[in-house]
């Protein structure tokens, strides 16, 4: 594979064309794999998400691809998570109580408690609190979300960017290799493609 390659896994449960499409945009060659051995030699790696926790570890699991998702993990190469691929980085989800995520990041998942309307939908604002290489120009920029559930890690130096939705909501995490974003930089126009960009060219 070449520097530029970077593959989507899928194992059943990800905006996979929508991330895959994006990447096309900033020059990168995406492929989307389930097979653990492209996932293995991988460059960088992408895991997207869509639906509920349990879900989708259940089908991670089922398809035999979570070892495989572990070593990308640990392996040093670079690492995103996009929307619910961000919070199964976490040890559980209180979406789906019992189930184990993949435990890179001590914390939890927790229902977003607020007046306002759940599922946070739609743009918002998010503010760069800890150093992110992905979020150099990201602090005030506007990005898309669709979620009901938000990460707490337990070292909150971890969290990258915030948002506010009422109460303060957990935009972006990222710790050595592994970086997180619970909202689609696909989805989130020039912004988020500058995202996508910086994560094609990260060097570790």
């Amino acid at each position: 594979m070449d520097k530029d390659t970077i593959v989507i896994i899928d194992y059943g449960r990800g905006n996979l064309h929508s991330v895959y499409n994006g990447l096309l945009k900033v020059g990168a060659n995406p492929v989307i794999s389930g097979d653990p051995k492209v996932i293995e030699a991988a460059p960088r790696v992408i895991l997207p998400g869509v639906g509920s926790f349990g879900d989708c570890m259940d089908t991670m699991r089922s398809r035999g691809l979570e070892e495989a998702v572990q070593e990308a993990l640990h392996s040093g190469k670079p690492f995103l998570g996009i929307c619910l691929g961000e919070q199964l980085l976490f040890e559980g989800s209180e979406e789906a109580p019992g189930v184990k995520g993949l435990g890179y990041f001590k914390g939890q998942v927790k229902k977003i408690v607020t007046d306002y309307k759940i599922p946070h939908m739609g743009w918002n604002r998010i503010t760069t609190v800890n150093p992110s290489p992905l979020m150099k120009e990201a602090d005030g920029k506007y990005v898309y979300f669709v979620h009901s559930f938000h990460a707490v890690p337990e070292d909150p130096s971890i969290i990258t960017s915030v948002c506010d939705y009422g109460t303060q909501i957990t935009a972006s995490v990222g710790q050595g290799s592994v970086q997180g974003f619970q909202f689609h930089p696909e989805k989130s126009s020039f912004a988020g493609l500058a995202m996508l960009k910086a994560f094609k060219e990260w060097k570790l």
